[in-house]
């Protein structure tokens, strides 16, 4: 798996602004701090997560879309400050998403082919109330059929599911991520770690010595 699969359309913003304010708590003149990246900008970015000694790299903001299965989102959801901007929902349209495409390859066709069948199902029934409802028939019993369908489809879909969210965060907190992930098992994690060595100044996050 590339990084180019799981993180696309990525900004970066207030890296000069932050490198500058990284000098201010030894500035008597703010006017006359550069931007510059020096050996102490370095050694600020590259201290020991939790130090202190990196704060000003929560003001380098990274946006970016990122594209996780249902079993990623889990565990990036208890990052604080790995933050949605919006996000694809299963909620509203999983009846609508082209099954063939959205699962992991690691998802097992048989549940793949169970799903194509509850949605089919659902559609046809939805067709079904549409169609007596322009009759003037009452479809109060169909639509509660629907809402169980509906719930079963959600409650099935198995986690190689694959949501693509616009997400906002920082050089710091990327730095917790990285150090936490390169080395786990799911692929997801390691195509993101490879997609931040790719960030500007990367080794500010990394560690790894600027070539």
């Amino acid at each position: 798996m590339n990084y180019q699969d799981v993180v696309s359309n990525v900004k970066v913003y207030g890296f000069e602004d932050a490198v500058k304010g990284a000098k201010y708590s030894y500035a008597t003149d703010i006017n006359k701090v550069s931007d510059e990246v020096t050996k102490t900008t370095e050694s600020l970015a590259c201290s020991p997560a939790g130090s202190g000694h990196d704060q000003f790299m929560t003001g380098i903001v990274v946006q970016f879309d990122l594209t996780f299965s249902n079993k990623a989102w889990v565990e990036a959801e208890r990052y604080k400050f790995l933050n949605f901007v919006s996000s694809q929902s299963t909620m509203h349209r999983i009846t609508k998403f082209n099954l063939d495409e959205v699962y992991m390859e690691y998802t097992d066709p048989r549940i793949i082919a169970i799903m194509k069948e509850k949605v089919a199902e659902y559609n046809v029934l939805m067709n079904r109330i549409a169609e007596e409802k322009e009759k003037g028939n009452d479809v109060r019993d169909l639509r509660k059929e629907a809402d169980l369908r509906y719930l079963e489809i959600l409650y099935s879909n198995p986690a190689g599911f694959r949501l693509t969210a616009k997400m906002t965060t920082n050089y710091r907190a990327l730095k917790t991520i990285y150090h936490q992930r390169k080395d786990h098992r799911l692929p997801e994690w390691k195509a993101f770690c490879a997609w931040v060595e790719t960030l500007p100044y990367a080794y500010f996050i990394t560690g790894k010595t600027a070539e």
